[in-house]
């Protein structure tokens, strides 16, 4: 599934590619499961500007999806960590091309898929996962009894955000649209905001952490919103937020205990500690929809419009 121009989901195609040969250091992978991320889309749609570093005028990457599940079909001739046939997942985030039967990987980039872990629910872990867990992870014991809100808690990483938080004994609050109030209760959150009737900003209340996934706000917004030494950390949003945050917070945080920074997410980092909460039912993969391939461009659609209630998966088997 291509795409040749920002746009929507009207401007992904099906077409028949070459199977690509993998390089030394890759693998190439059968996919089984992609699942959706925000990333897919502002790449498709070109916005935000930042995410035209792969093609200013015509999207550089061409093959969207990066977070994948599925099996080891050729190994190059300097892997010695993966055999054919071998289940495996991750982010590739860095070289794309889910949304494709077949890709190649770096075979640094990927881990094994636990044999009791079903595909669909693998693709839908690494990115949105690892994100939430490394944006809670500022100190160790830290959010013990910690006010944290998050702001698009009902998506993808802030469904993972909202367990995580909990697991570390924080209070959660969870903004998002009202559709999702119910599903961030179950998952959790002590208190919900309707964004699309009150902005937190204004409700006269702090917080020692805010984890932003939407930037919808003013960093001065923001940086009232935090208690006396929170901590506000960016994911994702807008370019005008992204510069507020990097060069205003930056500013602010050098005279105050309220810091303010963008996180620097490091793909598959954590996935170990991520599958061992799994395993131990402490964390749930939250799956709202699941579509077939030739539904990729109704998938997008689905997740552009800000309807999934977690993760939105892609099946090809």
């Amino acid at each position: 599934m291509v795409y040749k121009e920002y746009g929507d989901q009207e401007v992904l195609q099906m077409q028949t590619v070459p199977i690509p040969v993998p390089k030394e250091h890759e693998v190439l992978i059968k996919v089984h499961s992609v699942s959706l991320n925000a990333s897919d889309w502002e790449n498709l749609t070109g916005q935000p500007l930042y995410t035209r570093m792969w093609g200013l005028s015509r999207p550089g990457i061409g093959i969207l999806g990066s977070d994948i599940s599925g099996w080891v079909v050729a190994v190059g001739e300097k892997v010695s960590t993966f055999k054919k046939g071998e289940a495996v997942f991750g982010d590739l985030m860095e070289i794309w091309g889910g949304f494709g039967a077949y890709l190649c990987a770096p075979a640094k980039a990927i881990s094994r898929k636990p044999i009791d872990l079903p595909f669909n629910k693998a693709a839908a872990i690494p990115q949105s996962a690892t994100i939430a867990y490394q944006a809670l992870h500022y100190r160790e014991n830290w959010l013990k009894g910690k006010s944290v809100l998050i702001n698009g808690a009902g998506g993808g990483a802030g469904s993972f955000a909202i367990q995580i938080a909990k697991l570390k004994g924080a209070k959660v609050t969870a903004v998002d649209h009202p559709s999702k109030i119910k599903f961030m209760k179950d998952l959790g959150a002590d208190h919900t905001v309707d964004y699309t009737k009150s902005k937190f900003t204004e409700l006269g209340k702090t917080y020692d952490l805010i984890v932003d996934f939407v930037a919808a706000h003013s960093i001065k917004a923001y940086r009232k919103a935090l208690s006396p030494d929170g901590l506000y950390v960016l994911i994702g949003g807008s370019l005008n937020n992204i510069f507020q945050t990097l060069f205003k917070g930056s500013f602010y945080s050098l005279f105050s205990k309220k810091k303010m920074k963008i996180l620097a997410a490091k793909p598959n980092k954590n996935l170990t500690e991520i599958i061992d909460l799994i395993h131990e039912n402490k964390l749930k993969v939250c799956i709202d929809k699941e579509f077939q391939f030739n539904q990729i461009p109704q998938a997008m659609q689905y997740l552009g419009k800000g309807h999934a209630k977690g993760k939105v998966v892609i099946n090809y088997e």
